[in-house]
């Protein structure tokens, strides 16, 4: 069965998640009512001989000139210039979502587009049918323009996309998907390609990869601190309502909850390394950090994304900057630094496992015989290597400003790229928990105390049933995936979130 979404109602992260496989859209009457509304005043406005951006006009720059005169004629006149875009595709749950968004803010009624052309995402979206997307060209100010335009022109049947994972050219892709091609005019094109449905889709896939690794990290925190002995003392409700963070006393609360029944072992120093004792400060403000990004992807799944705007209520056309992405840019941006440091912390408490004078006498680098074997040595280094990648392309891209387009588009946020950039960052966030996980699993190998919390007991034996032992050395590459995956699928336990 198929998952059912509603154009009427503002989009959530879960539709863009059931996105990358089939689904069914809905569109009501109310929703075809308000398209219809917003198509027959454009005809209205354009029979007074008033002026629309890019329907009796050049784009962009040349918006000082006439544009074509046939409305069909004026889709290629769109869509041609655009086709600039290089780089390898992007990811398919990327495009699908990107294309979801683009249904959801055409169906607001706001953009004088032809109802078919929503009727015509809804279909695609029903199919395995994927645009083939270049990855580079974006500035996202404009809107996503260039990426936007190859997914119009794949609708056309020109360009390629993908069926069922297959690339092909796009005409035959839409007969195999059962499509045919969309015809469009210039306000119809402009309006599939002049919004920030692209950076809005990969800002808040990243959103959800981190808020899983955020979830994980806590839990692997607590069982480290179970294996280890430490007293839970820094999760303490009063210490950490006296600081004062609302994200922080919620993460406490979390953690103690796994952590409840924890016996410290006294074999531990009286205040831990950071990695163990501020953990809670630090998951505690990533989480007030991401609750500014879910209002920032919330806003954009809910609003319309375009330029000019439609109103015919007021017999307005009004022209602005609803294209431009500043604020999921922004977003994007601090995705891109909570994520760093979650990946520090993972890291660092990988280190602190694997290190004999900090691990309460595990044996280094976790290894079943050391120098015979060599236990967790491979996955330090790539986990290392890891954190370095995200470090390395964590400059903001929102304040990288560089004019362009004679100087019709002087200053840009460059959202795509700080969004898709936080798609790949929270991907090795992915693997460098999957990392600290194998390692919590090995150490409970090789002579950790078995975990006396239950919350903990039951991370670790969710672990041990994915993960073997590793005795002898065997290549983790898949073992890392395996564990990453087992932990993103464990929630936190729910409890008051006033239990603070």
């Amino acid at each position: 069965m198929t998952t059912a979404i509603d154009l009427a109602a503002p989009l959530r992260i879960a539709d863009l998640r059931a996105a990358r496989d089939p689904v069914t859209v809905l569109i009501g009457q109310p929703v075809r009512d308000r398209v219809a509304a917003g198509r027959d005043f454009l005809s209205e406005v354009l029979g007074d001989d008033r002026q629309v951006y890019g329907s009796t006009t050049g784009f962009g720059a040349l918006v000082g000139y006439a544009g074509r005169a046939d409305l069909r004629d004026q889709a290629d006149n769109t869509l041609a210039h655009l086709g600039a875009g290089q780089g390898p595709d992007l990811a398919a749950k990327v495009v699908r979502a990107t294309m979801l968004i683009r249904a959801r803010s055409l169906a607001q009624g706001a953009s004088g587009v032809s109802p078919h052309v929503v009727d015509a995402l809804a279909a695609m979206l029903a199919t395995t049918f994927v645009p083939a997307v270049p990855r580079l060209g974006s500035v996202g100010a404009s809107g996503d323009l260039i990426p936007l335009g190859a997914a119009a022109q794949a609708l056309r049947g020109r360009g390629h996309a993908y069926v069922d994972g297959v690339r092909m050219p796009a005409a035959e892709a839409l007969a195999r998907a059962g499509l045919a091609p969309l015809p469009l005019d210039g306000r119809d094109a402009l309006a599939l390609v002049n919004g920030t449905s692209l950076t809005t889709a990969a800002t808040a896939l990243a959103l959800d990869a981190t808020r899983t690794a955020h979830r994980a990290i806590q839990l692997l925190t607590c069982l480290l601190t179970d294996l280890l002995g430490s007293d839970p003392q820094f999760l303490d409700a009063r210490l950490l309502a006296a600081y004062g963070h609302p994200g922080v006393i919620e993460v406490g609360a979390a953690m103690r909850r796994v952590t409840e029944g924890l016996t410290p072992s006294g074999k531990r120093p009286l205040q831990e390394p950071y990695s163990i004792r501020c953990s809670p400060q630090l998951l505690g403000a990533a989480e007030d950090a991401l609750r500014f990004v879910d209002g920032i992807v919330a806003a954009d799944l809910g609003g319309v994304s375009d330029n000019p705007l439609f109103f015919p209520d007021d017999d307005l056309v009004v022209h602005g900057g609803n294209f431009f992405g500043q604020p999921a840019a922004f977003a994007a941006d601090l995705l891109s630094t909570v994520i760093a440091q979650l990946g520090n912390l993972a890291e660092r408490q990988l280190d602190l496992l694997v290190d004999p004078d900090r691990n309460t006498g595990l044996p280094p680098m976790l290894a079943a015989g050391p120098g015979q074997q060599h236990g967790l040595q491979g996955v330090q280094l790539a986990s290392t290597a890891l954190v370095a990648e995200i470090r390395r392309d964590a400059t903001p891209a929102s304040m990288q400003s560089l004019p362009t387009n004679l100087h019709n588009q002087d200053v840009v946020p460059f959202g795509t790229q700080a969004a898709l950039r936080a798609v790949d960052q929270a991907r090795l966030l992915h693997l460098i928990v999957g990392s600290l996980a194998v390692g919590l699993r090995q150490a409970a190998h090789v002579g950790a105390r078995t975990p006396t919390a239950d919350g903990c007991a039951a991370v670790m034996a969710a672990l041990v049933e994915a993960v073997p032992p590793v005795d002898p050395d065997r290549p983790l590459d898949g073992d890392v995936r395996r564990a990453a995956g087992v932990v993103a699928a464990i929630s936190l336990p729910e409890g008051d979130r006033h239990d603070a």
